[in-house]
């Protein structure tokens, strides 16, 4: 990924989608906010305890990095589920209920999601002119977040596995994500590899592989052009804000994508 910077924000963009200026594109890190405590400092999570004001600010520092309008963004409540939804530019300004996933080929629609250790998946078809945004953790993959996402894009858009870019932001890493009964067997129920995915520790503990399985899922479906960030929201909390490693007293950080207006080109630099 390649860290940039506008408005005081850092924030990550992804190789495959940054050299495409039709593409707006970004995964924010927690820098430059105005959340105070656990919080700091740019929490968008509405839902966690953090300040309203604050969380509202940051938004806005988002939108202004980015040069793009608050009206245009729409956003969703993420459940940790597989429904994803279609929209544009009739849903600007609005939030998805029951949602974790979002898809778009309307020029001027930017779909938002909140993370603390899942996986924001980006899709990007160049070919029909559209993306996906994805919220991924382990109880959205088992119900088919990924898949559901893809598969909408297809079976909406026509786009193509060999033609889609898929690109996996920050998340818990296989280092640092343990977990426990539950986890493991629906893993080993309904995940191929799971013998891979799943990483026994010296200790007898078990490691979840979540950016695994995402790409693991992606090659199911037939996509080859996948990019993965290799960033670990719970070893690099200075950056992002982690769930686990937090103890579940955090903020959440922003992934944005949508594609420009028309004539209109948005350049973060």
């Amino acid at each position: 990924m390649i860290r940039r910077s506008s408005n005081g924000l850092a924030f990550y963009q992804f190789a495959s989608h940054s050299g495409r200026p039709e593409v707006l594109h970004a995964v924010f890190t927690r820098i430059g906010g105005s959340s105070q405590g656990c919080f700091s400092s740019l929490n968008v999570g509405q839902l966690v305890g953090d300040d309203p004001r604050a969380v509202r600010l940051n938004h806005e520092r988002i939108f202004t990095a980015l040069g793009i309008s608050a009206g245009h963004v729409v956003t969703a409540r993420q459940v940790h589920g597989g429904h994803v939804a279609i929209v544009d530019e009739d849903d600007h300004g609005s939030v998805v209920a029951a949602t974790d996933g979002l898809l778009t080929k309307s020029r001027g629609t930017y779909l938002l999601m909140r993370f603390a250790d899942c996986l924001p998946l980006m899709l990007y078809d160049p070919i029909h002119q559209a993306v996906a945004l994805a919220h991924c953790g382990w109880r959205g993959l088992l119900a088919g977040v990924v898949q559901n996402a893809f598969r909408a894009l297809h079976q909406t858009f026509g786009s193509e596995a060999v033609e889609t870019l898929a690109a996996l932001g920050p998340a818990i890493g296989p280092c640092c994500y343990e977990v426990g009964p539950d986890v493991i067997q629906g893993v080993r129920h309904l995940l191929g590899r799971a013998d891979e995915l799943l990483v026994q520790q010296p200790d007898g503990r078990v490691h979840f592989d979540l950016p695994g399985a995402v790409r693991a899922q992606l090659e199911q479906l037939g996509l080859h052009h996948i990019e993965d960030s290799g960033l670990c929201t719970a070893c690099r909390r200075a950056e992002f804000f982690s769930h686990r490693a937090e103890g579940g007293n955090t903020g959440r950080f922003a992934a944005l994508i949508g594609l420009c207006e028309p004539g209109r080109h948005l350049g973060c630099h």
